[in-house]
């Protein structure tokens, strides 16, 4: 076994012994629902062969097949109902377990929470796992020796990420910001797989919450979103707009890091996956396994900012960018940060790629639609040459950036 395979391992290995009681019964019901969906799943396919057999075999095939259909029904019944009695048993079995392991980072737990919130997130918070992830904020005041500051700096993570990983290569920008600029910054961690106008409007209140129990009067408040979180930082505004929520009035800037205004790619290629495969009707039950990822993840196929450009539909089901246009808020200076892995220049085929997650034209919230184009100024703007996803969380020059925006009023 080679090295990198080895520290591999021992990661995951460290990774599940810094689960809690709780997680592992989480992670338990989640094994119990997978293995409950791939049975659904087998009997899908077995039905649908079954139907074929009998519409197309002759007279003395057809019994033979309809007994077979309903012989597979009970049979398939009752390995779903095993599953629900094994996870009611690996439930109380689990209670032995210690709450934590001493000397395993809760770092390397909550990375593994985050991504799994990430990818099923929706199914977690709608089966009431205790795996799911509510919205919380964290403070962290860049002295502990002084007082509140009236200047809040709100960060919001990406997609299965969480507030931690904010700090890359041993640099944090909000922990930087706040020593600088004189902020207390504020963390947000959240479900990332549910949907963003759902996230939106839970981060939305929180704040206003958060800003009435300030020990202080807050004056200004500036919020950077990294990748899914600029979206639901946007998709706050919107909803404390429509809430007649006060905070908005102290808001100020708001920060975008590589954040897909208006869809990735990738996302939109696993919707075409989802419908070549539904053209058969033996292969379309494993089109199911494609339509398990989270609403958080199919919110990024156009940039879903608002409840109505989902609601109505199974969230996989969007076909077309029909979003509502959802402009800035007023009165708030949008900044964009954006990468390409190309060294120099932007032809098309670098800016399609982008950063090898976001086109550029998606990161700068440039669309063809007026009604849809951010109209973010170039002075407001930043491109970073040879650079990707996640170097705008570490990079000196995005910092740099950042604390000239963020300097001013």
């Amino acid at each position: 076994m080679s090295r990198t395979r080895r520290r591999a391992d021992q990661a995951l290995l460290n990774q599940a012994l810094a689960l809690t009681r709780e997680d592992w019964r989480g992670v338990s019901r989640l094994v119990v629902d997978a293995a409950v969906g791939v049975t659904d799943l087998a009997e899908t396919l077995h039905q649908t062969i079954t139907d074929s057999v009998g519409r197309h075999g002759g007279p003395l095939v057809r019994p033979v097949a309809r007994l077979s259909g309903r012989i597979a029904g009970s049979v398939y019944g009752a390995v779903r109902s095993s599953f629900g009695g094994v996870g009611g048993l690996l439930d109380l079995g689990l209670g032995w377990r210690p709450s934590s392991v001493a000397g395993v980072s809760s770092a390397e737990r909550d990375a593994f929470v985050a991504a799994l919130n990430g990818v099923v997130g929706d199914r977690l918070a709608a089966r009431g796992n205790p795996l799911a992830l509510p919205l919380t904020l964290r403070i962290a005041r860049a002295d502990a020796g002084q007082p509140p500051s009236p200047q809040l700096l709100l960060l919001v993570h990406g997609l299965c990420m969480n507030d931690r990983q904010w700090c890359r290569q041993g640099h944090d920008h909000g922990r930087e910001l706040a020593q600088e600029l004189g902020f207390d910054a504020v963390y947000a961690r959240y479900n990332s797989g549910r949907h963003v106008s759902e996230n939106g409007r839970d981060l939305a209140f929180a704040i206003e919450t958060l800003v009435e129990r300030w020990p202080v009067p807050v004056e200004r408040i500036v919020i950077v979103g990294h990748s899914l979180g600029g979206l639901v930082a946007r998709s706050a505004c919107h909803a404390a707009g429509e809430a007649g929520l006060g905070w908005p009035a102290r808001l100020r800037h708001v920060v975008c890091l590589g954040t897909p205004h208006h869809g990735a790619p990738l996302e939109r290629a696993g919707r075409l996956v989802d419908e070549a495969l539904a053209f058969s009707r033996y292969v379309e039950p494993f089109a199911r396994l494609g339509r398990a990822r989270s609403a958080g993840i199919t919110d990024l196929r156009w940039g879903n900012l608002r409840d109505a450009d989902w609601q109505g539909r199974p969230h996989s089901a969007q076909r077309h960018d029909d979003r509502v246009p959802t402009p800035p808020p007023a009165g708030v200076a949008l900044h964009v940060v954006a990468a390409l892995l190309a060294r120099r220049g932007d032809a098309p085929a670098a800016r399609l790629v982008g950063d090898g997650l976001v086109p550029l034209a998606s990161a700068l919230g440039e669309h063809a639609d007026p009604a849809l184009d951010l109209g973010v100024p170039a002075a407001r703007r930043l491109v970073l040459h040879g650079a990707n996803h996640w170097d705008l969380l570490s990079r000196p020059e995005v910092y740099r950036q950042l604390s000239r925006w963020l300097a001013g009023s």
